[in-house]
């Protein structure tokens, strides 16, 4: 997640932990049950399991009572994702378990440019390995040029922050 987005998409607080990697799974794209995203116009990523892959991001902590909350966000309740326990490694080799999201009924699809920016944007920003973010900026696109509202906002986000830091 890229860290500008969390404070206005939940009404909760998130403590970073660590940055991580999963093993055998890898980050995939795809639109529930065939639908493209009405909001990124394109595919929304997911992990599925995959020997030899890995997945790089992020661990976050925040209190379970909020759990029903993220879900929601994370579309439990209509039945697009579902939430799994994954075991990831920290750098220093701790071995955590955390909750993330599987896509269900998902058909493969790539992201809109404005998706995969974000996903880019929240690799770069979290200092994520610079092989793996050269992997992420590699993801092929649907090529979308239309408007995408959520993107434009993040892109706002980004440019006040930007500007506030040399105030």
């Amino acid at each position: 997640y890229l860290d500008l987005k969390i404070p206005r998409s939940v009404p909760w607080k998130l403590i970073f932990l660590h940055w991580f990697h999963l093993q055998d799974f890898k980050l995939d794209f795809g639109h529930h049950q065939g639908r493209t995203s009405p909001v990124w116009h394109g595919g929304t990523a997911t992990i599925v399991q995959s020997p030899g892959d890995e997945v790089w991001g992020v661990v976050w902590k925040m209190n379970t009572s909020n759990l029903s909350s993220l879900d929601k966000q994370e579309g439990v309740a209509d039945g697009i994702y579902v939430p799994i326990e994954v075991n990831v490694h920290t750098p220093a080799g701790k071995v955590l378990t955390c909750r993330s999201y599987q896509m269900r009924d998902y058909v493969r699809g790539p992201p809109s440019p404005q998706y995969k920016k974000v996903i880019c944007m929240g690799a770069k920003q979290n200092s994520l390995p610079t092989e793996y973010q050269k992997k992420l900026e590699a993801i092929e696109t649907n090529n979308y040029a239309g408007p995408v509202p959520i993107f434009e906002e993040i892109e706002k986000l980004t440019q006040s922050r930007t500007a506030s830091l040399f105030l």
